[in-house]
């Protein structure tokens, strides 16, 4: 029998070690809880991806905002629109701008996974717009021309037009061409996937008979230097208005986007997968607030969270 002082010895030495190694196993455990402590609305740096359609206002969303708040850094990653919904399935994306919510399938898949349903909601309206080379003669089209365009059963004039957007998969540009325009049917084979919105405006830029798809945000600008560059390049087409009386034709502007005017409209979304105060609540928050919808209105995209006024006005001699 060993002598009972040693028994003692022992156990204490092995209580020693179990208590180093739960106190390590909970430092390692804890690692992440720390990190959301530690993160405030006004400090911290997250990860999101957004739809490389909205790159233009997003980037001034993001600069005014860290101004605002310095210590709140936001990496961004402009993606195709499919490719930001597999982010936000990581750990590491806690935020996606898209042009559309999650569905009820989706909603549940993060109940099961994170126990709980990310936040989502609309912050902005948006248009996709259509262009042509400034060289190019007809500058309006009705619905049924970008209809055989996108589905490859153009005839007539329209056989000699190449469509072109960004990318033939995964994008929402394309896939509101394919549920919204085309109601469910296949793109033509004659559509060509450019790898952005800019390879689009440069494409249609160096060929005559190129029509381009893009979003609004890329072309609204008046007051964006690289935007007043496109307008050298290529020009916006007018499309048929459905709900007007006669045959009107409109652009994507503001108040023809705030009226349904104009025929391909879409919304723009955030989905927010944070259930706790941080810098992801809090630009959330920034861009449903004055100043955030504010950029939206000023990069020709119509505030979905602000009162916008559209006024009938008279010019006199």
């Amino acid at each position: 029998m060993r002598p009972l002082s040693k028994n003692i010895h022992e156990h204490c030495s092995y209580f020693f070690w179990l208590l180093a190694l739960c106190t390590w196993l909970a430092g390692c455990s804890g690692n992440g809880a720390n990190r959301i402590q530690q993160e405030t609305p006004t400090s911290g740096t997250i990860h999101i991806s957004v739809d490389e359609s909205f790159e233009p206002v997003i980037d001034s969303e993001i600069k005014v905002f860290n101004s605002s708040f310095p210590d709140a850094k936001i990496l961004v990653a402009y993606k195709p629109e499919a490719e930001c919904f597999r982010d936000l399935t990581r750990d590491s994306t806690r935020m996606i701008i898209v042009t559309r919510g999650l569905n009820p399938m989706e909603e549940n898949f993060y109940k099961d996974n994170i126990q709980f349903i990310p936040t989502f909601g609309i912050m902005a309206y948006d248009a996709i717009a259509v262009i042509v080379n400034n060289h190019f003669r007809d500058s309006i089209f009705t619905m049924e021309d970008i209809r055989s365009l996108l589905s490859g059963s153009k005839v007539g004039h329209m056989a000699q037009l190449q469509p072109v957007m960004d990318g033939t998969s995964a994008t929402s540009t394309v896939r509101f061409a394919i549920d919204s325009v085309l109601k469910g049917g296949a793109l033509g084979k004659n559509v060509i996937g450019a790898k952005s919105s800019e390879d689009v405006i440069k494409y249609v830029s160096a060929n005559e008979n190129a029509v381009g798809f893009i979003g609004v945000s890329w072309i609204g600008n008046d007051d964006d230097p690289a935007q007043l560059s496109f307008f050298r390049k290529v020009k916006i087409v007018a499309l048929r208005c459905g709900t007007c009386l006669g045959e009107t034709y409109t652009q994507p502007y503001q108040a023809n986007i705030a009226l349904h005017r104009y025929p391909m409209i879409r919304g723009l979304y955030y989905i927010l997968k944070e259930n706790f105060s941080g810098v992801g609540s809090n630009f959330m928050n920034f861009l449903q607030y004055e100043r955030g919808q504010l950029i939206f209105r000023r990069a020709y995209l119509v505030p979905a969270r602000m009162s916008f006024e559209i006024r009938n006005m008279q010019i006199s001699n």
